[in-house]
């Protein structure tokens, strides 16, 4: 459906779209698809998330810009510590900037508030040596090369 989509703005837009902040990396792909038989792939900037497989492949291809990685540990990490605060019936430590909005209420609630990373070519290896995907499975077939010429470890 995301194509679907993309293909529409694309033409709606008499093909003027100058860059696309995809909400994950599945989505990006979907533009990135759409781009390609136009040629625009790599010259429209495209970002996604969750540093997936196919989303580093298409940084990796130049059609792609960069991804957000959210380190799934960190997460876990924070919110096992949370729970066990809970557990304990202790108040939960947060952080001066852990608050949002509830835009319902319009009052502040506590949360944990971690740090996303940035994900362009340079970045990669952060991904893979934090265990998020396998080395293997992102310079698989026509990426060999790529992780090659990008120092890939």
């Amino acid at each position: 459906e995301a194509t679907t989509v993309f293909t529409e703005m694309w033409r709606l837009t008499d093909k003027k779209i100058r860059g696309v902040a995809a909400a994950n990396d599945g989505l990006g792909n979907a533009a990135i698809e759409v781009l390609k038989k136009d040629k625009m792939n790599g010259k429209v900037p495209v970002t996604g998330q969750d540093a997936t497989v196919q989303g580093l492949q298409n940084i990796l291809a130049g059609d792609q810009c960069m991804t957000v990685y959210k380190p799934i540990k960190l997460e876990a990490d924070a919110a096992a510590d949370l729970a066990i605060q809970l557990y304990k019936g202790q108040t939960p430590k947060i952080k001066d900037n852990g608050r949002v909005k509830d835009p319902e209420s319009g009052s502040y609630i506590p949360a944990i508030l971690l740090t996303p990373i940035a994900i362009d070519k340079k970045g990669i290896n952060t991904v893979i040596k934090g265990g998020f995907v396998e080395k293997k499975a992102v310079c698989a077939g026509r990426f060999e090369q790529l992780c090659k010429d990008n120092n890939i470890k």
